[in-house]
């Protein structure tokens, strides 16, 4: 492969990243906690979008536990968005650059 087909397929390879980032805003992956009392939804971009919260968490004395559950609901969320997006990007950039380890 030639240095001007490789800049066309870096090229190549940037659009589809961009494409699948764009796409990954309309992704919603969700992660929760406390049997689900405590839900964080995100989207493929790892954007907090939304929060829920069961009312019995709403008081002073539950504050700690509700923080807690709210740091575990959003590194679920975020796992999962990582992985969403990871497999979006692995999918745009199959078969336009050549098979370099490490690359996806």
């Amino acid at each position: 492969m030639g240095m001007f087909d490789m800049m066309g397929k870096v090229n190549e390879m940037k659009k589809a990243v961009e494409e699948v980032k764009s796409r990954l805003d309309s992704v919603y992956v969700e992660g929760s906690a406390g049997e689900n009392s405590v839900k964080v939804i995100m989207n493929g971009n790892r954007i907090v979008q939304d929060v829920k919260i069961d009312d019995r968490y709403l008081n002073q004395d539950r504050k700690v536990e509700l923080e807690e559950l709210l740091i575990l609901a959003i590194n679920r969320a975020s796992e999962k968005a990582q992985n969403t997006s990871e497999s979006e990007l692995k999918a745009a950039g199959a078969g336009i650059l050549p098979n370099i380890p490490g690359l996806f």
